[in-house]
């Protein structure tokens, strides 16, 4: 069995577009690509080589894989070039067109395939970036792990990590620390289902109960 981790960058409102350069992805006339550039520090750099120290392999949307593999092939004796290039890459994608990059292979029915890859032997499932893989993913409740970079930073507008199609899930915080840049670098795995509970008077007054009428028929 073989778990999938989203390692995510995001803006403090929850963007994950384009934290890499202006050029990255500027669709829907988004501004700001390169939003995480100002903000790595040595810390960032240890819980990265961290994440890229485990054995994995890699999963990307044909976007992602498209900048990936512009690249990283260039880059053969960088470190994180190096597992890049090894790792295995499983791409979404549409497309039938071949994958130049060395170890890539095509998955055409994303929750399809990767559900049947989570049932076999092997490393972890690592996604990179991959908006769009993110949601089907989420959709259909396949990601197991979130390895969030959460920058001080607010965007307005862009591609978000939680779009309109995820399960309400509890998560469960495994592990955090905080960049000297301000940015909070958590690990969250499945905590269960999403619980409630309620701070009301056991009495509501009569202001509340009419408040609440108010409400249902606002709603």
């Amino acid at each position: 069995m073989r778990n999938v981790v989203a390692a995510t960058f995001v803006s403090l409102d929850g963007v994950m577009q384009a934290p890499g350069g202006p050029e990255e992805d500027p669709t829907g006339g988004f501004r700001f690509g390169g939003w995480t550039f100002h903000y790595w520090d040595d810390v960032m750099g240890q819980a990265m080589a961290k994440t890229f120290g485990a054995p994995f392999d890699l999963l990307l949307g044909r976007k992602t894989y498209e900048i990936f593999a512009a690249h990283w092939p260039q880059l053969v004796d960088d470190p994180v070039g190096k597992v890049f290039n090894a790792a295995t890459k499983y791409v979404a994608t549409s497309s039938t067109a071949p994958l130049a990059w060395q170890n890539s292979i095509a998955v055409h029915d994303a929750a399809a395939d990767v559900a049947r890859l989570k049932q076999q032997d092997g490393p972890t499932l690592l996604i990179q970036g991959s908006s769009g893989l993110i949601q089907t993913l989420l959709t259909h409740d396949l990601i197991d792990e979130f390895n969030l970079l959460v920058f001080p930073v607010v965007l307005g507008s862009g591609k978000r990590l939680f779009g309109q199609g995820a399960i309400p899930a509890g998560l469960k915080l495994v592990e955090s620390k905080v960049s000297t840049t301000g940015v909070v670098m958590s690990t969250y795995r499945r905590g269960g289902p999403v619980t409630t509970g309620s701070f009301a008077l056991a009495e509501p007054t009569a202001a509340e109960l009419a408040r609440r009428e108010r409400m249902m028929r606002e709603g």
